[in-house]
């Protein structure tokens, strides 16, 4: 596996981690973001999704996807840029950005093996 690929599969099991707190345990993790305790069903739908983008990751990253490893390389910027115009505009929690620099470091580590 490629230096490249390494990123993209330990990113990938990062996400899947998170994915699985989100359906699993959610009311454990929301407060640690200073997120409120939740009772809907939204943030285990957030967590399948986080979960299977994970899968999606470790595939990439089994493959070799090239194309799809400089894709996600500006998708994790992008997300870092996302999360933070929700907390400048007040519709999340600061914390949200602690994810955002996660995935963007990650992002970062792809494009330095790239």
């Amino acid at each position: 596996m490629s230096a490249s690929a390494i990123s993209l599969y330990v990113f990938g099991i990062y996400v899947i981690i998170v994915g699985i707190g989100f359906i699993f345990i959610p009311n454990t993790i929301l407060p640690l973001l200073k997120f409120p305790k939740t009772s809907e069903p939204w943030i285990r739908v957030i967590g399948i999704l986080v979960a299977v983008l994970g899968f999606y990751y470790i595939i990439a990253a089994q493959n070799e996807l090239t194309l799809f490893f400089w894709a996600s390389v500006v998708a994790r910027f992008a997300i870092l840029i996302g999360f933070i115009l929700l907390v400048v505009t007040k519709k999340a929690q600061p914390m949200l950005i602690g994810f955002g620099i996660i995935d963007a470091a990650g992002g970062l580590w792809t494009l330095l093996t790239l």
